[in-house]
């Protein structure tokens, strides 16, 4: 029988295996896990010693307690090592982060492969919420995508996505330190498609996202329901934001993402906008 990881901790350290955590994310040489079960240091400290003898490559084991804030910040604590720094690689993209101030999530690694291949040569794209450049730096390393306008509000976002644009040596990307919404009012009919990879209240951008929209756009919507609300919801604030812009849509793809919480989903919807006018002319 092999043994799992749940058991290999619990014969390292004689604790429980029921109480030691199941799942971790590890992020470049950094391993994070939470820990529900066990309030103990002492304990928690033996387990990162026995994961790091586990999984030779982990340098640094952390706890996650909370992600809060708008920039959904990480409250982390060091069991082992000395840095919360690190360069994770995905996808054939760097990305230089520090755990303890961004969040990164794998679980999103289907979605920034998904759109890919996609982008038809020559777009321009507006990633409104560009972080670290999750998206951004896939966009202008694998598509032939003529600029992409990638905006970040999170000055410590926005530094370490400075980085990842020379660590990725990408020329293509025009990184803007600043809120979408303002950013908005001065980039009119511009976009081929937009990435909305932000959330929850994502629907509170759509209309800034109709702004910058050429005509016409495709735009990928990610947000987060209850599965009660699926998919009359987020259709219905497609539909409202719309209207106010002038503009129609049609869904291209509906998908949940992943689990966000109990009966909670995070999912993408693509949609392409054409201004209402453009579709009365050619009637």
């Amino acid at each position: 029988m092999i043994m799992g990881f749940k058991q290999k901790v619990a014969k390292i350290t004689g604790i429980d295996a029921k109480l030691i955590p199941s799942g971790y994310q590890i992020i470049g040489d950094i391993l994070l896990l939470k820990f529900m079960k066990i309030k103990s240091a002492d304990k928690k400290k033996k387990i990162a010693e026995a994961i790091v003898k586990i999984l030779p490559y982990v340098k640094t084991v952390c706890e996650i307690r909370e992600v809060s804030g708008e920039f959904r910040e990480p409250a982390v604590d060091i069991l082992f090592g000395e840095r919360t720094e690190t360069i994770h690689t995905e996808n054939g993209i760097k990305y230089r982060i520090d755990v303890s101030k961004i969040m990164f999530s794998k679980g999103n690694l289907t979605e920034r492969s998904r759109i890919i291949p996609m982008v038809k040569e020559g777009e321009n794209i507006v990633d409104m919420f560009a972080g670290i450049g999750y998206f951004s730096l896939g966009l202008a390393k694998f598509t032939k995508a003529k600029e992409i306008l990638s905006i970040e509000k999170n000055p410590v976002a926005y530094n370490f996505f400075a980085d990842n644009i020379m660590l990725n040596s990408v020329k293509n990307i025009n990184a803007m330190q600043g809120d979408c919404a303002m950013a908005a009012m001065s980039i009119k009919d511009y976009a081929d498609r937009i990435i909305m990879g932000y959330f929850p209240g994502t629907e509170e951008f759509l209309q800034y996202a109709l702004m910058m929209a050429h005509s016409p756009c495709t735009i990928h919507f990610h947000n987060i329901y209850k599965t009660k609300e699926l998919w009359t919801k987020p259709l219905q604030q497609i539909d409202c934001a719309c209207k106010r812009a002038g503009m129609i849509f049609k869904i291209k793809t509906k998908k949940k993402v992943k689990s966000y919480a109990p009966r909670v989903w995070h999912v993408a919807v693509d949609f392409v906008v054409t201004k209402t006018t453009e579709v009365k002319a050619k009637q």
